[in-house]
C-alpha cells in the first residue's frame, strides 16, 4: 500500500483591512479551482479511516486525480491528489486509440496511464466516478452435468423435457457487481450455494466481490469463499482471489470486460435490492420443487 501524499496547509491570515488587490484576486482564483474541480480525492473517509492513496495496490503507477475546467477529446487537465497545481496532459493519441474509458466531466475522479517515453502524454484514461456503479449481466442455468453429456443426449434431453420442468428451473438470473467508493465492492445477484443435489440445473459460480482496484489501466477484482458464521450478518472470507480485466469499453450504461481472450459485456443497474430478491426468489422456488421431488 502507498501512504498518501501530505497536504499542504497555508495558515497565512490577514485581516480584511491588510487585504490588497492582488490578494484579492488570488484568493478568487483558489475558490474558482476549488469549485471546478471539487474536493481532493485523498480525503480520509470517516468510516473506514484510510484515504484512496493509502488503499492502491502496490506497484501501481496510475496517476489520479479530477477533472478540471478544459478537459477535452485532445487533453485532460488534472488536479493531483496532492494538491499541487493541476496539470495539462495530451490524449490525442489515446483518443485515437479508443483508450479513453468514459466521458471525463469537471469534477470526475480519474485514472491515467502515462506514456513511458513521454510523461506529458496519456496513453489510456479511465473514468473511475462512471466505472463506480452497479453492472449486470444476464446468465442461464445448465443441466446438470449438462458438459459430461454427448451433444445428442444434450439434445435428447431439452426436447423431452415437459414445459412446466423448463418454466421452473430454466430460468434466467442477473449477476454483476456494485464498485463503491474506498475500493469496496459487493456481488449482484449471489445466493448462498444449496447443498441439494437434486435440482437438475447449476447456474454459473458467481464470485463473492469484496474489493476492486485500478492497477496500471486494469481492473482488479477481489472475491473469495464467503463463511458464513451464525448470527453473523458479515462473512469471513477465504481463499481470496484476485482477478485481472481489461477495460475495453466504458460508456454512460455500459461496459465491456476482457480477461484470458475472453469478453463480457454488462449493463448499468441501481437496483440492487431488487435483483437480490429475484435471485433469492427463483433459488427458493427450484429448491423447493426440488425437495417436492424426492418425497414423491
Amino acid at each position: 500500500m502507498h501512504k498518501p501524499n501530505k497536504n499542504t496547509i497555508f495558515a497565512d491570515d490577514y485581516s480584511i483591512h491588510d487585504m490588497n488587490f492582488k490578494i484579492l484576486i488570488s484568493l478568487a482564483a483558489i475558490l474558482f479551482l476549488a469549485v471546478s474541480c471539487g474536493q481532493q480525492t485523498n480525503k480520509k473517509d470517516s468510516k473506514h479511516g484510510f484515504s484512496n492513496e493509502e488503499l492502491l495496490l502496490e506497484g501501481d503507477k496510475t496517476v489520479y486525480g479530477l477533472a478540471c475546467e478544459g478537459c477535452s477529446d485532445s487533453v485532460i487537465i488534472l488536479l493531483p491528489n496532492d494538491g499541487s497545481d493541476p496539470v495539462r496532459y495530451d490524449i490525442i493519441d489515446a483518443t485515437q486509440n479508443h483508450k479513453v474509458m468514459g466521458k471525463p466531466k469537471v469534477g470526475d475522479w480519474l485514472g491515467l496511464v502515462l506514456n513511458e517515453q513521454d510523461s506529458t502524454m496519456a496513453d489510456l484514461v479511465i473514468n473511475l466516478d462512471e466505472l463506480k456503479g452497479t453492472w449486470c449481466y444476464v446468465v442461464m442455468p445448465q443441466m446438470r452435468d449438462y458438459d459430461k453429456m454427448s451433444e445428442k443426449l444434450q439434445r435428447r434431453i431439452m426436447r423431452d423435457m415437459p414445459d412446466s420442468i423448463k418454466n421452473t428451473y430454466l430460468i434466467p438470473r442477473e449477476y454483476g457487481f456494485t464498485l463503491k467508493r474506498q475500493w469496496t465492492a459487493q456481488s449482484v445477484g449471489y445466493v448462498r450455494e444449496s447443498s441439494l443435489e437434486e435440482s437438475p440445473v447449476v447456474y454459473p459460480k458467481l464470485g463473492y466481490f469484496t474489493e476492486w482496484h485500478i492497477w496500471n489501466g486494469k481492473l482488479i477484482m477481489t472475491s473469495g469463499d464467503p463463511v458464513f458464521s451464525k448470527g453473523s450478518s458479515r462473512p469471513t472470507i477465504k481463499n481470496q482471489r484476485l482477478d485481472t480485466c481489461d477495460i475495453d469499453y466504458l460508456g454512460n450504461d455500459s461496459l465491456v470486460l476482457s480477461s484470458d481472450g475472453m469478453s463480457r459485456s454488462y449493463y448499468r443497474n441501481s437496483d440492487v435490492r431488487n435483483i437480490n430478491k429475484k435471485a433469492k426468489a427463483i433459488a427458493n422456488k427450484q429448491a423447493q420443487k426440488a425437495l417436492e421431488s424426492i418425497k414423491n
